[in-house]
């Protein structure tokens, strides 16, 4: 174990469910001591998912490096103790509604004259500010408003989910990226600040050219299912196995490459083919020839005579092709940790991204609701004013 590039720093987590504590949890594999704030009946994705004896499969890696502290904030005595743990730490992170916080005097008003290094990172669903600030939000309202959904998925269907909780993950790494640069500036000026993450545009961040070619352009994006416009051949393809495969092979070189790993090389001087902005007015056409081949040959063959041909290609991975990846493997990307409660080691993406010199860590896993409340409270209430030596 390594003491990670944020060794000495102190967060506090506060709030559940997923974007704000996969903050946390990144934090935590960088070296933070992150202190999670639950209140009594735990975090509600303690129990989401697929779970094991009623424990989530998730919950592991989302809790790991995490101590568990309950708190009922609807006490003043919890709430003291909270204030007084805000004080001496240097991040809190929490994604509640806008003022639940300063309903228990613990927004940053409240906290930061005695503590002028705090930084506060709020993750909410609309941000701290606008008509829609305290509406309640989700990483889906967020995909919705922020433009991915309507490109997501195929013309004639209605949008997709992409299968994961891609909103409220993505808001969690851009409460790590603000909260890093907060610390960053704080070097100079001793102060913390607080740092506002809105779902909706966290998303939205992601959207490229999108307004641009609406305002300027005037193009609406839509949706395209499983191809990229005016690029081709860039999709994916049925194996004789049924296997899918990524072929992208959209430059010309790439292009030129496939035609004589297909055994065509006549496309490669095709006028319908033959050159980028070509290929892209044919690509329905392309990619039926492209699929006619594909089909003749199993994944794995597939993949040596593009290797061969330095094609890049990529199988549509399912949980066991992941586990039994030599460059997965290779990495060490999967790590299976114990956990309290579980029968055998529970697998979990290991911590992204390496270091060379100070590499983060996963410490420990699946912390049992509660585990570390009385060590924590020992170590922040303040004694009472007026108490002697």
């Amino acid at each position: 174990m390594t003491k990670g590039p944020l060794d000495g720093i102190t967060v506090v987590e506060i709030g559940g469910f997923i974007a704000g504590p996969f903050a946390g949890q990144l934090l935590g594999d960088y070296g933070a001591r992150v202190i999670k704030i639950e209140p009594p009946g735990g975090d509600p994705m303690r129990t989401w998912g697929v779970v094991e004896n009623g424990r989530s499969l998730w919950w592991p890696a989302l809790s790991r490096n995490k101590e568990s502290v309950v708190l009922d904030l609807k006490t003043e005595e919890d709430r003291a103790l909270a204030a007084d743990i805000f004080r001496e730490a240097d991040i809190v992170l929490e994604n509640f509604a806008p003022g639940r916080l300063a309903s228990w005097d613990l927004d940053y008003p409240s906290v930061v004259e005695e503590n002028p290094g705090l930084i506060m990172v709020h993750v909410s669903g609309f941000g701290q500010s606008g008509p829609r600030a305290t509406d309640r939000g989700f990483g889906s309202i967020a995909e919705a408003m922020g433009g991915l959904r309507a490109l997501s998925g195929y013309p004639d269907r209605p949008p997709v989910r992409a299968g994961i909780s891609l909103g409220d993950e993505v808001a969690g790494l851009f409460a790590v990226n603000g909260a890093l640069a907060a610390l960053r500036e704080r070097e100079h000026s001793g102060r913390g600040q607080e740092v506002d993450v809105a779902l909706y545009e966290s998303v939205f961040a992601l959207s490229e050219s999108l307004i641009s070619d609406w305002e300027l352009g005037g193009v609406t994006r839509a949706r395209t299912g499983s191809t990229l416009p005016g690029v081709a051949p860039s999709n994916v393809y049925t194996c004789a196995d049924g296997r899918e495969v990524l072929i992208a092979a959209n430059s010309d070189s790439l292009y030129r490459r496939l035609c004589e790993a297909m055994g065509q090389e006549e496309l490669k001087v095709d006028e319908r083919f033959a050159t980028h902005q070509a290929r892209g007015d044919n690509t329905e056409e392309l990619d039926r020839i492209v699929q006619r081949w594909v089909s003749t040959l199993p994944a794995e063959k597939l993949e040596e005579v593009l290797d061969e041909h330095q094609i890049p290609r990529g199988r549509i991975y399912t949980p066991e092709d992941i586990a039994n990846d030599e460059q997965y493997a290779a990495r060490d990307m999967i790590v299976r940790k114990p956990a309290p409660g579980y029968s055998r080691p529970v697998p979990m993406p290991n911590v992204v991204p390496k270091f060379s010199r100070s590499p983060g860590s996963i410490r420990t896993t699946g912390t049992e609701l509660g585990h570390h409340t009385e060590s924590v409270r020992r170590e922040f209430t303040r004694e009472p004013r007026g108490t002697t030596g």
